[in-house]
């Protein structure tokens, strides 16, 4: 397991530094951690997402709505989770970056179907695509810590839009890497989200909101 490089959390006007500083470390040791969980890792993922939270917050069930995303540089790949979901009947989507500052429009997407290039070197459906809201929501990420707080890419995008999905309904939030990306603390202030589950090919992680103590199911 990596180390933070700082104590978190933090206040919340000093935390911008010290996310930057995080980054710069975990994007120069995720490729490691790539390296190290191997070319199954994948296939392994799926079955740990389909078994731990998605069995366990009941949403293996045709008309469930689930957001993945498109993995870039050496994210973990979520395709085989997706297809996996896509046979039980769910709706599938993908993130689309619509506004800065915004909260993300997820927009239903099966293999095959016209992708976009967006700004920050993701793909996402066209505009033409149906707009869903998603009822669990796989979550990428630079980093983690097992207090459910997750390093992103510093746009905000997903906590604005997590804030806005929970605000409107019951939502799943799982965040998936690499075991290797784990870290002792990810510094994090007051408009950071936090993730529900945390799933890397070694294990799954249940954070219980209510004291933040997590547990494991393998």
């Amino acid at each position: 397991m990596a180390s933070s490089p700082t104590n978190a959390p933090a206040p919340d006007g000093g935390v911008a530094d010290l996310k930057k500083a995080a980054r710069r470390l975990a994007t120069a040791s995720r490729k490691a951690a790539k390296d190290a969980a191997g070319k199954d890792a994948a296939h392994v993922l799926a079955d740990r997402v389909l078994d731990g939270p998605a069995r366990a917050e009941g949403l293996i069930r045709a008309g469930s709505v689930v957001s993945g995303f498109l993995p870039i540089g050496s994210e973990i790949n979520t395709l085989k989770a997706l297809d996996r979901f896509r046979e039980m009947g769910c709706t599938v989507c993908l993130p689309c970056v619509v506004q800065k500052d915004a909260p993300l429009v997820f927009r239903a997407w099966t293999p095959g179907d016209l992708l976009i290039e967006e700004s920050f070197g993701t793909r996402a459906p066209a505009d033409t695509a149906a707009v869903v809201e998603p009822d669990l929501l796989l979550v990428p990420m630079l980093a983690f810590d097992r207090q459910g707080y997750r390093l992103g890419y510093g746009g905000g995008f997903y906590d604005r839009s997590l804030d806005r999905l929970r605000g409107m309904k019951r939502v799943v939030a799982v965040g998936v890497a690499f075991a290797g990306q784990e870290v002792d603390a990810v510094p994090h202030d007051s408009l950071d989200q936090p993730l529900d589950w945390i799933v890397t090919e070694k294990e799954a992680i249940r954070l219980t909101r209510a004291d933040q103590m997590p547990g494991t199911v393998r």
